[in-house]
Parts: C-alpha cells; sequence; structure tokens
C-alpha cells in the first residue's frame, strides 16, 4: 500500500513538473488546495478516484500510467501533439465557430430583406459571445489569471454592441461608455485579489 501510494505521489510530481505546473496551479485545476497537492506529492495521503481520473484527464494518460510504476509507450508521431495544443485548437475552432455562425445570420437576415443596417449587428454580437465561450474555455484549461483580460474584453465588446445596436434607431449613446471605467477599475481590484505565482516547488 504504502509502495502504490509512492509511486502516484512520483507520477503527480512527474507530471506537473513536466507542464511547467506550480502545486498551486494544479490545485486550482482540481479545486483542492495547494497543500492537499504537497501532501500527496510527498506519499502522506492520496487522492481518491474521482480525482485521480480528473488527474489523468488533465496531464493526457491513462489510470494506468498514473498509478504503475512503469513509463508509457513511445507515443506515435500523431499522438506528440500536447493537450496544450489541443485545447488552443478546440478555442480556435470554437471561435470560429460563432463567426460561422454570425456569418450565416448575415446571410439569412440579407435573404429574407432586413435593413442593411441591421444585418451587420450579427457580427457585432458574435464579439461578447467569442469572449464568452474563450473565457469558458480559458476557465477550464488554461491559466485563470487570463480571465481578468477576457472579462475585460467582454464589458467593453458587450457596451459596443449595445451603443452600435441603438445607432440605427438615431440613438447616440455614446455616455455608456463610462460604465467601462468603474467597471475596469473592479476588474483590477479583482486581479489583485487572486495569489501571485510562486516559483516552482
Amino acid at each position: 500500500m504504502e509502495n502504490n501510494r509512492q509511486i502516484v505521489a512520483n507520477k503527480i510530481h512527474e507530471l506537473r513538473i513536466a507542464r511547467d505546473m506550480t502545486q498551486i496551479d494544479l490545485a486550482a485545476h482540481l479545486n483542492y488546495s495547494d497543500k492537499a497537492i504537497s501532501k500527496w506529492e510527498r506519499a502522506e495521503s492520496t487522492p481518491d478516484i474521482t480525482v485521480l481520473v480528473q488527474i489523468a484527464d488533465l496531464f493526457g494518460v491513462t489510470m494506468d500510467e498514473l498509478i504503475r510504476d512503469r513509463k508509457p509507450a513511445e507515443p506515435s508521431p500523431e499522438e506528440k501533439v500536447s493537450s496544450s495544443q489541443k485545447h488552443g485548437l478546440i478555442v480556435g475552432m470554437s471561435l470560429l465557430l460563432v463567426c460561422l455562425i454570425a456569418t450565416f445570420a448575415f446571410v439569412i437576415l440579407t435573404l429574407i430583406g432586413v435593413d442593411a443596417a441591421y444585418c451587420w449587428l450579427s457580427f457585432v454580437y458574435a464579439v461578447p459571445a467569442g469572449m464568452i465561450v474563450w473565457l469558458v474555455l480559458n476557465s477550464i484549461w488554461f491559466d485563470r489569471r487570463r480571465n481578468f483580460l477576457i472579462i475585460s474584453l467582454l464589458m467593453w465588446s458587450v457596451l459596443a454592441t449595445i451603443f452600435l445596436s441603438l445607432l440605427p434607431f438615431g440613438r447616440n449613446i455614446w455616455l455608456i461608455f463610462i460604465l467601462g471605467i468603474p467597471g475596469q477599475i473592479i476588474i483590477l481590484l479583482w486581479s489583485g485579489l487572486m495569489p501571485r505565482r510562486k516559483k516552482r516547488q
């Protein structure tokens, strides 16, 4: 039992270091404290089976590779694309899908004879929609500190969308952008509450 615990501890440590993650980074991904990660890596305790599955998925390994004292077989060239690259491709494809939906909406609105002043708004609405998709996927797979940049872009794009949506009706409500100033200050202060990245342990 002790041997199995040490194997799991070593594997978690090796996989974390290979991904250039700190214990705090790994803890954030798993919704645990960095103290829990430290205990796992010192073999003082072992994560339960559901957490082991999360760890295996996060690092792109099988449960067998995670709990057994043997190295995985050398991956084929097709398998050498890292998880972060795959996740980046998924984010890119998701954003392109948002653009495709906006283009589809533009074409349909144009074909049914909607005024051109309104058709182009489908592309405007695609911007905050894309920011929401990016925010969700970044929260799942990437550094959550980047969320503050994405939230800032989302806030300003929503304000711009409201502004541009009302222009065809003859309403120039440029004052709406003033709302972004306290909003941006709140986001900056909120980002200051995040724990700073520690040196790799």
